[in-house]
Parts: structure tokens; C-alpha cells; sequence
């Protein structure tokens, strides 16, 4: 029987949410599996990958054979270097002690590289945000400088109107006063 590390779908349509199994080759992609090794969102950014290193790297010294995209899961994950390392071991090129070492020192490695890239998108998302705030409040001093302008030549034609209704007001007066006499 060949065993492969594959990804098994669940979610809903258009937001997609992994297993990491292993399982028979011959089975469905949503089918039976023989062990649950993680899970793994790519919805989320940086994706979410959570994965049981230690049984990933028990079923590759048993032969299991991982697929592309899981084989770069557990390649991010660290399985692949450490199912290396315990190669060494076995061959006598290192001890382990030095196994666990060189792990140890790429797991804190790429944990800061995590942070990092955690880091960088927090970052441009609130300098997006205070762009977008900017952009608000320039717009709203637009709105406002046009809203004063166009009250202003309506303040100014209503006094208008309201001079020469005055200056006409007296005239009509005068006329009626013509007719009287």
C-alpha cells in the first residue's frame, strides 16, 4: 500500500480549509485517511498552518510520499529538514544533539522571518489606513470650501434682491401718489 501526505478539502464554497492527512493513494481526495497530521488555511494572511512535525516526519521515515503543495507545507514547517537531519543521524554524520541544535536554530530563524513578514503587513495596513484618513479629510475641506462658496453668491443675490426691491418699493409709492393727486 502507498502511503501520500495530501490535503483533504473542508469549508465552504470560495473559502477553502485544509487537512493534512495521510493517506492511502488510492483513495478520494475527501476520503478515508489514515492519520490527521494538521491543518493548514490559506484564507488568512500569512496563511495559517498548524502541523504535528514529529507524526509528519514518522510517516516520511515509513515511505510516505508528500504532494507538491504539501510537500512545500512541510517543507515551510520544518518536517522536511528535520526528517533530513534524523537521515544524518541514522548514517552517523551527526549526533543527535546537533540534530536538535540545527533544528532549534532554523525553527527560531524562521519564526523571526514570521514576524517579520506579521510585522510588514500590520504596518502597511495601518499606513494604509492613515492614507485613506488623509485622503478623507482633504475631501471634507473640499466639501466644505465649496459649500461656503456657493452659499456665499446666494447671500449676496438675495441682498441684491432685496436692494433693488427696496429701491423699486419707494418708486411704486411715488406713482401712487401721482394718481391720488
Amino acid at each position: 500500500m502507498s502511503v501520500k501526505i495530501r490535503l483533504q478539502r473542508h469549508g465552504k464554497k470560495g473559502k477553502p480549509f485544509y487537512w493534512i492527512v495521510a493517506a492511502d493513494a488510492r483513495s478520494k481526495r475527501d476520503g478515508k485517511f489514515l492519520e490527521k497530521i494538521g491543518t493548514y488555511n490559506p484564507t488568512a494572511n500569512p496563511a495559517i498552518i498548524d502541523l504535528n512535525v514529529d507524526a509528519a516526519v514518522q510517516w516520511l521515515h515509513n515511505g510516505a510520499q508528500p504532494t507538491d503543495t504539501a510537500k512545500a507545507i512541510l517543507s515551510y514547517k520544518g518536517a522536511l529538514l528535520k526528517h533530513h537531519l534524523d537521515g544524518g543521524v541514522r548514517k552517523g554524520a551527526l549526533t543527535q544533539d546537533q540534530a536538535d541544535a540545527k533544528f532549534t536554530a532554523w525553527l527560531d530563524e524562521k519564526a523571526g522571518t514570521v514576524t517579520a513578514k506579521k510585522d510588514g503587513l500590520s504596518k502597511a495596513k495601518e499606513d494604509a489606513k492613515a492614507k485613506a484618513f488623509k485622503l478623507e479629510q482633504e475631501a471634507n475641506e473640499k466639501r466644505v470650501k465649496a459649500a461656503a462658496e456657493a452659499a456665499q453668491p446666494a447671500v449676496e443675490e438675495v441682498t441684491e434682491e432685496v436692494e433693488a426691491t427696496t429701491e423699486e418699493t419707494p418708486a411704486v409709492e411715488e406713482n401712487n401718489e401721482e394718481t391720488q393727486a
